[in-house]
C-alpha cells in the first residue's frame, strides 16, 4: 500500500506542479463564459433589422401587423403598387414587400394572393418569424369578421387550463423543480462523461510514455505491475478531482459576478431562448416571478444527494474505465495508433450512456433509464440523470444501492482483467497487439 502512495504522489506532484495544470484549471473556467458571453453578444448586437414594406390595398391589416417589442422584423405599411415596390427593393430600401391586392377576402382560406417578394433570400428563423406574424394577425381578423370582439379573443387566448401533476401518494409536483432536475442532471451526467474521456485518456497516455522511455522497466523492479497501475490511476483521479473543486468553486464565483461586473449582457443572456427540457421551469418562473420561482424548485432538489452521489460516481466510474485505458495503454507501442485501434470497445459504453442518459432526464423511470443506470459500465452518467429527479421519484432506494453495488463489483471486475493485461503487456514491445491477444493475457493463469 505505501508503494502505491508513493507513486500516486508522484503522479499528482508531476501534473500540478506543471503550468498548464494552473493555466487550464483557471483558464477554462473563464474561456468557457467568456466565449458563452461573446456568442451571446455578438448574436443580439449583429441581428439586422429586417425592413418589410406592406402595401395593403383590400386593407385586411388595418395598418397593424402583430408587433412585438424588439423583434428584428419591422412591417412598415405604404401605399405603392408592385412596380414602385420592386424599384424600393433594388434601391434597397426594403428588405422585402408583402403586396395585398385590392380583391383579397379575409375570409378566403387560401394565402396564394399575397404576393411576398425579397431582395435576397430569406432565413429561415427569419422567415418563420414573418410567417408566425402575418398568420397571427390573419387569424385574429378573421375571427374578429364572425363578430368576436377583440376584447373576447384576448380573454380566450389568455386563458390557460391550469394542470397540476401530482404523484400516486399526492405529493405535488412543482414544474420549476422538474425542469430545474432536468438541467441538473444532464449537466452532471455530462461533467461524468467528459471526465471518464480526458481522464482515462490522462492515464492511457502516461502508461504509454512510460513504456516507450523504457522508465516502466526500472520502476518494475522495485515495485509490482499492479502497483503501478493502481498508484498511477489514484494520483491522476485525484488531480482530476482537485480540478473539478476548483473549477466549481471559480463557475460559482464568476456566476456571482457577472451580473455585477457586466449588467447589460446578464440581461441579455436572461432574455436569450432556454433548452427544450427546461421550457416548463421557464415559464412556470415567468408566472411566479423569475427568483421566487426558481428559489422554490432549488430548494425542493436534493443537492447533498445530487453532491454525494457525484462524487462516488465520478470516483467509481473513473477508477473503472481507467484501469481499462491503463490496459490499452499497456499493450501500445510507440505508435499511438495502436492504442487507438484498441479503444473502441472501451468507447462504445461510454457514448451508449450518453445516448441514454438523453431519455433518462426526460423518462427517469423508464425502462431503458432503469438498465443503464444499473449497468456497472453505463450507471455512472445514467444515474446522475435519474437522482437529480430525487428519491423516489426519480430512483427508488433500493435501485441506487444496488447500482452501487454493481459498480464496485464492476470495478474490482475490470481493475482485476486490467491488472493482469498489464502485468504482461508493460514489459512486451515490439509486437502490434489485438484484443484476441489482451483477453488471453487476462484468462491466463500465470
Amino acid at each position: 500500500m505505501n508503494k502505491i502512495s508513493l507513486v500516486a504522489k508522484r503522479e499528482f506532484l508531476t501534473r500540478v506542479q506543471k503550468k498548464t495544470f494552473l493555466l487550464t484549471t483557471i483558464g477554462v473556467p473563464v474561456l468557457i463564459f467568456a466565449f458563452y458571453a461573446a456568442i451571446i453578444f455578438f448574436t443580439v448586437k449583429s441581428s439586422d433589422n429586417f425592413k418589410i414594406a406592406v402595401s395593403d390595398n383590400a386593407n385586411v391589416f388595418n395598418g397593424e401587423i402583430d408587433s412585438k417589442k424588439g423583434s428584428d422584423v419591422i412591417f412598415e405599411f405604404v401605399k405603392d403598387d408592385t412596380t414602385v415596390l420592386k424599384t424600393k427593393l433594388e434601391q434597397k430600401e426594403y428588405d422585402a414587400y408583402l403586396y395585398v391586392p385590392a380583391g383579397y377576402s379575409i375570409t378566403s382560406k387560401t394565402i396564394d394572393s399575397l404576393h411576398f417578394r425579397s431582395a435576397k433570400t430569406v432565413g429561415i428563423m427569419t422567415r418563420e418569424k414573418i410567417e408566425n406574424r402575418i398568420s397571427k394577425t390573419l387569424e385574429e381578423k378573421r375571427l374578429m369578421a364572425m363578430n368576436i370582439s377583440k376584447t373576447q379573443l384576448d380573454s380566450i387566448q389568455n386563458q390557460k387550463e391550469s394542470i397540476i401533476f401530482s404523484s400516486s401518494s399526492g405529493k405535488t409536483e412543482n414544474q420549476t423543480k422538474v425542469g430545474l432536475s432536468y438541467g441538473v442532471g444532464f449537466v452532471s451526467g455530462f461533467m461524468i462523461y467528459i471526465i471518464l474521456f480526458i481522464y482515462g485518456t490522462m492515464v492511457m497516455r502516461g502508461v504509454v510514455e512510460e513504456k516507450v522511455s523504457r522508465i516502466a522497466e526500472v520502476i518494475i523492479s522495485s515495485v509490482k505491475p499492479f502497483q503501478l497501475m493502481m498508484g498511477k490511476i489514484i494520483g491522476i483521479g485525484a488531480v482530476g478531482l482537485l480540478q473539478f473543486i476548483i473549477w466549481g468553486v471559480l463557475i460559482f464565483a464568476i456566476q456571482l459576478l457577472i451580473p455585477v461586473l457586466f449588467p447589460q449582457l446578464f440581461e441579455q443572456m436572461q432574455t436569450q431562448p432556454v433548452q427544450p427540457g427546461m421550457m416548463a421551469a421557464a415559464e412556470t418562473a415567468k408566472q411566479s416571478g423569475a427568483l421566487s420561482g426558481i428559489m422554490a424548485g432549488l430548494n425542493e432538489i436534493n443537492f447533498p444527494l445530487i453532491i454525494g452521489c457525484f462524487i462516488f460516481y465520478f470516483l467509481g466510474g473513473y477508477f473503472m474505465y481507467a484501469s481499462l485505458f491503463a490496459a490499452v495503454g499497456s499493450a501500445a507501442n510507440e505508435d499511438m495508433q495502436d492504442a487507438q485501434s484498441l479503444l473502441l470497445p472501451i468507447m462504445m459504453p461510454i457514448i451508449f450512456a450518453i445516448v441514454i442518459m438523453m431519455q433518462a432526464v426526460n423518462n427517469p423511470n423508464g425502462s431503458l433509464a432503469v438498465f443503464g443506470s444499473l449497468f456497472p459500465l453505463t450507471s455512472p452518467i445514467v444515474m446522475m440523470a435519474r437522482v437529480a429527479h430525487g428519491i423516489p421519484d426519480g430512483v427508488t432506494v433500493f435501485q441506487l444501492i444496488l447500482s452501487m453495488v454493481f459498480l464496485i463489483l464492476g470495478f474490482f471486475g475490470t481493475t482485476w482483467l486490467a491488472a493482469k493485461i498489464y502485468r504482461t503487456g508493460i514489459l512486451m514491445y515490439g509486437k502490434k497487439v489485438t484484443w484476441k491477444e489482451l483477453w488471453k493475457w487476462a484468462v491466463k493463469k500465470n
